[in-house]
């Protein structure tokens, strides 16, 4: 099967006064697993369901395999889409839902068999052919609509949210084998999800969406470690935010004046925007340490109070307070190991390469 590109350009769409979606420029390299992320109206599913040709954009074009689709119907797009909701036909075995995209196409008798037979081989449900769905788990279900979707032998593969009606040791499970089937189909494939996690477990790379704009597109690590604003450093994953105005110190390095907390000698880098700006810092990399011990040079320094703290098995979350904000710190837990109480003072260390800047706003 040949593996295609998908290609966004200048897309947007409109419904009556109210954007949807807006100027989203992205490309889907052949065979990737692409991830579209956000909030719920975000508009990753609009756009899932534009590409596969059940909304038309107002303006901008799409391409797959370099060919423009725009006004191309559904059925002609040779595309396929696995629902949230499965959409199988309850009246039917689960060999009759695998089979009808090809009977519907008209193929031989014998051409259906063995293609239908090889994608529930494919997704190792041979042995409940003649089941009906609602006789199926969950998961089951799920690769069900997965098996009749790639019988067809789509170019692009669409998932729209397909493993948010599973129980969170299910979806695990269903999401390793969902990207091993894509590993073996080498079939080009967009993932839409609102769930972080998931996004990141699977995706090769990942776009973020927020309000009908792409707010950044890149591997799940460059996202996590390097986000371009206050939305993606805060929907990916859990973030410590800090705003202030960092301006050059007269040592030739940077001072950073937080909001509350007072002014932090910085080194500095070559990416850090200067005037009001956010700072950001993921809670494992806060080093927690009780508030007498000594505090080396390396790190920058934070004094503080334990506010709360949530036990999460590998790791104890801390909300601490500290001057007018609260810092987040996770602390791997051992067995035997003690916790710091609610009032604690503390104090916060966090390595400068760590923390990230950009323009506040």
């Amino acid at each position: 099967m040949k593996k295609v590109a998908v290609e966004c350009s200048g897309i947007g769409l409109s419904y009556g006064s109210t954007e949807v979606l807006k100027d989203v420029t992205l490309r889907i390299e052949p065979g990737e697993f692409f991830a579209l992320l956000g909030p719920s109206g975000s508009g990753k599913s609009t756009l899932l369901r534009l590409i596969a040709g059940f909304v038309q954009h107002s303006r901008g074009s799409l391409l797959v395999d370099g060919k423009d689709i725009t006004g191309v119907p559904p059925h002609a797009r040779n595309i396929g889409m696995v629902f949230q909701s499965y959409a199988l036909w309850p009246h039917m075995s689960v060999y009759d839902n695998v089979a009808f995209g090809l009977v519907e196409r008209g193929r031989p008798r014998d051409e259906v068999r063995r293609r239908t037979e090889a994608a529930l081989d494919l997704v190792g449900l041979h042995a409940y052919a003649q089941r009906r769905p609602n006789q199926l788990s969950g998961g089951q279900q799920q690769r069900v609509a997965l098996a009749r979707t790639v019988n067809i032998e789509p170019q692009v593969l669409l998932l729209d949210e397909p493993l948010s009606n599973l129980d969170k040791n299910l979806r695990v499970q269903m999401r390793r084998e969902l990207l091993a089937l894509q590993r073996k189909l080498g079939i080009t494939t967009i993932f839409v999800t609102h769930d972080q996690e998931e996004a990141m477990t699977t995706a090769d790379r990942m776009a973020v969406l927020d309000g009908g704009v792409v707010q950044q597109i890149g591997t799940p690590d460059t996202l996590y470690d390097t986000p371009v604003n206050r939305f993606v450093a805060d929907f990916v994953g859990t973030m410590n935010l800090l705003e202030g105005t960092l301006t050059h110190g007269a040592d030739g390095g940077l001072r950073y004046d937080v909001d509350g907390l007072g002014i932090l000698p910085l080194p500095a880098r070559a990416e850090m925007p200067l005037g009001r700006v956010g700072a950001c810092f993921r809670p494992h990399a806060v080093d927690l340490q009780d508030a007498t011990a000594p505090r080396d040079v390396l790190h920058l320094w934070f004094s503080g109070a334990v506010e709360s703290s949530e036990f999460l098995g590998e790791f104890t979350r801390y909300r601490v307070r500290a001057g007018d904000g609260v810092i987040i710190a996770d602390v791997a837990h051992y067995a035997g190991g003690t916790r710091h109480p609610n009032g604690t003072p503390v104090a916060l260390g966090v390595m400068p390469s760590q923390v990230r800047f950009f323009a506040a706003g």
